[in-house]
């Protein structure tokens, strides 16, 4: 009898605490490496669990899967993992101050809403309508 080394699919999986359907979606878009198979399974040593353990505090992160795929295959060989994360999390702290701003105005706009006094939303409608257009008109000039 041939004993196969290796984790399933369903073992990788729980481990991780996903789906077999998320390992194998992570194979196909190229941040897992292809497993050995033995007798048409797959078989998985322990890298593909510390691999995984970076994809979900990657994503923990708010990185997109492009980002993650970036981060295991986007740079030369011999970059050291430490230079992959400062340049990718520089780009991300820059979105997220970007975000940041959009929430804070979103904020701001939510705060004035409660304040409505309309009656209805023809009347709300007709007030927003009317303050894009004096924000679009050009100033009278002198």
């Amino acid at each position: 009898m041939l004993i196969v080394a290796g984790m399933l699919i369903s073992e990788v999986a729980r481990r991780a605490g996903i789906r077999p359907s998320a390992v194998r979606y992570y194979e196909q878009i190229g941040i897992l490496p292809a497993p050995v198979r033995a007798g048409g399974q797959r078989r998985y040593d322990e890298t593909a669990s510390h691999r995984l353990a970076i994809v979900q505090r990657a994503r923990a992160l708010g990185f997109t899967l492009a980002e993650i795929k970036q981060l295991f295959s986007g740079f030369d060989r011999d970059t050291p993992a430490s230079a992959r994360w400062r340049r990718l999390t520089e780009r991300k702290l820059v979105e997220l101050d970007a975000m940041m701003g959009r929430v804070r105005s979103m904020q701001q706009l939510l705060r004035k809403m409660q304040g409505c006094q309309c009656a209805t939303l023809e009347q709300c409608g007709k007030a927003m309508y009317r303050k894009q257009c004096e924000s679009r008109s050009p100033s009278p000039r002198r």
